[in-house]
């Protein structure tokens, strides 16, 4: 995955915000901060409340540093997970606190919800991806090349520019299939 961390990268983090390094925040923050920005914008469409979710992000993971599990996968990825579940529960409560819904509005803001957190995702999985295949799924829809075109562009085989359009189209696939996550719990450490 682009910008991704190694394990082992991951677990001294965590280990030194468990030991309440500030400095520590600070790295993951400098590292994170755009990321888990513009994810919560692409849910929230909205910059003030992108920067409250990105605050809301960090300081739940200087509070809660344990909530991270390294044999779960990347940090990187949780904080998208995280980010995510942060930026949507905003979005429920906006519009919660509006004033009461009829059922029809609540059913349109789950799917309003639903569709942001599917492009979040989304996002996330391109930004992430291998860039072989990042680049291939750019040649073949951002300037609609076929896969020949495609696999001249890259200066590979054909074969090999479909199997990376496959894999890429195979990875965004996922942002469809997984549901929105519901809100980080804000107990204290487990």
């Amino acid at each position: 995955m682009a910008s991704d961390t190694p394990p082992r990268w991951d677990r001294k983090m965590q280990q030194r915000l468990v030991h309440g390094e500030a400095a520590a925040l600070g790295e993951l923050y400098d590292r994170f901060a755009s990321l888990v920005h513009s994810l919560a914008h692409r849910v929230l469409d909205d910059d003030e409340a992108a920067d409250r979710a990105t605050q809301d992000v960090f300081s739940y993971i200087w509070e809660h540093p344990h909530a991270y599990d390294p044999r779960e996968g990347p940090l990187r990825s949780w904080i998208a997970a995280l980010t995510q579940r942060t930026a949507t529960d905003r979005l429920r409560r906006r519009h919660l606190d509006d004033g009461p819904t009829t059922p029809e509005q609540a059913e349109r803001l789950e799917e309003q919800v639903q569709a942001a957190a599917t492009a979040a995702r989304a996002d996330y999985i391109v930004t992430s991806m291998p860039a072989p295949l990042r680049a291939a799924l750019e040649l073949a829809y951002h300037q609609r090349r076929d896969y020949r075109q495609t696999a001249d562009s890259l200066g590979v085989t054909e074969d090999e520019a479909r199997r990376r359009l496959r894999l890429g189209l195979q990875l965004l696939s996922s942002a469809m299939t997984q549901p929105a996550l519901a809100p980080p719990g804000r107990e204290s450490r487990p």
